[in-house]
């Protein structure tokens, strides 16, 4: 018996729906946040430890990379939190039906990026 199977399966051309993209985001954000959280614990420890130390941290913070940061962590704080709500209601029995689960995936990520760009403006 002869199988019909894709020998090399191409990843670039596989078109993944809102709702997946939704639930993939959610679990890189928080990955994302977990090492972000391991910054926040250095910067704290740093900045604790001496007057020197903090205002190492505070230059930090102000350069680009520290503004980098700080938006990167805002922004998958805001996409986890939309994501775990949106999941939350799916939970309750809300958008549970095909249509309607992307529709919010959709809405949610939309919700994130126009966050993300107002956070980043005010973080700037």
């Amino acid at each position: 018996m002869k199988k019909q199977r894709p020998v090399n399966l191409e990843l670039n051309t596989i078109k993944f729906p809102p709702s997946a993209v939704s639930s993939i985001l959610h679990r890189v954000t928080g990955v994302a946040m977990f090492f972000a959280l391991l910054f926040v614990i250095w910067a704290w420890a740093v900045s604790v430890s001496s007057a020197e130390g903090f205002a190492n941290v505070q230059m930090l913070m102000d350069g680009i990379v520290g503004k980098l940061i700080a938006i990167g962590t805002a922004s998958a704080l805001t996409y986890h939190i939309l994501g775990g709500v949106r999941h939350a209601m799916m939970d309750m029995g809300h958008f549970e039906e095909l249509k309607s689960g992307n529709v919010s995936a959709q809405v949610v990520i939309a919700l994130w990026v126009v966050l993300t760009v107002v956070l980043g403006v005010a973080l700037w």
